[in-house]
C-alpha cells in the first residue's frame, strides 16, 4: 500500500473462517481488522450496500484524508448490521457499482462481492488500480474478479460523480 490509505475491516465473525477474504486480507498485511464498532475510523468512507450514494472518484480526497472501511459480516445479516450502526458513527456510506462477483463462493453474482473484491473495486475506482491488484494477488481467483470486471470499472473510475457512475452502472446489468 504505497500512497493509499490502510483499509479498515471490521469483522463480526458471522461467516466461514476458511473462507474469509477479510481474515486472508489482514494475515497477509493487505488490511487491518477491527473487532469492536468503537474502533472505527471516524469521519472515513464506509462501503455500505444500501447507501444512497455511489462510490465515485469525486470521493477521492475523503478516501486520502479518512481513510476506507468495509464491514465484513454475513450478506444474510447486512441489511440488519448497517442499520444498527449508520447513525452512530459519523461516516460517509458509498454504494459500490454493480459488479459481478469471482469469489468461489458467489461466483457470478451481481453484487454480492466478498470483502476482497469490495475493496479492491472501491481502490480501482478511486484511482489506485496497483494497490486493487496487489490486494487481489492473494487469491488464484482475484485475477478472474478484475479480468470479469475491467470494462465496468474502467467506467466507473472514469465517471466525475456520484450521479453520473449510477447512469453508467445501467450499460453494464
Amino acid at each position: 500500500m504505497k500512497g493509499a490509505p490502510y483499509p479498515v475491516i471490521l469483522h463480526l465473525s458471522q461467516d466461514d473462517p476458511k473462507k474469509c477474504s477479510a481474515r486472508k486480507m489482514a494475515r497477509m498485511g493487505k488490511a487491518r481488522l477491527i473487532t469492536r464498532m468503537e474502533q472505527l475510523p471516524y469521519g472515513s468512507i464506509l462501503l455500505d450496500p444500501f447507501s444512497g450514494t455511489a462510490l465515485s472518484p469525486a470521493d477521492r480526497e475523503l478516501f486520502l484524508h479518512r481513510g476506507i472501511v468495509a464491514v465484513d459480516c454475513s450478506w444474510k445479516e447486512a441489511e440488519s448490521v448497517f442499520d444498527s450502526f449508520r447513525d452512530r458513527h459519523r461516516m460517509q456510506g458509498r454504494t459500490l457499482p454493480m459488479l459481478l462477483a469471482s469469489n468461489p463462493t458467489k461466483f457470478g453474482r451481481w453484487g454480492e462481492l466478498s470483502t476482497l473484491e469490495a475493496l479492491a473495486a472501491a481502490y480501482f475506482i478511486l484511482g489506485e488500480r496497483e494497490t486493487a491488484s496487489d490486494m487481489l494477488s492473494i487469491y488464484t481467483w482475484g485475477v478472474r474478479f478484475l479480468e470479469t470486471n475491467i470494462e465496468p470499472l474502467e467506467a466507473y473510475a472514469g465517471c466525475r460523480d456520484s450521479a453520473e457512475v449510477v447512469k453508467v452502472q445501467h450499460e453494464f446489468i
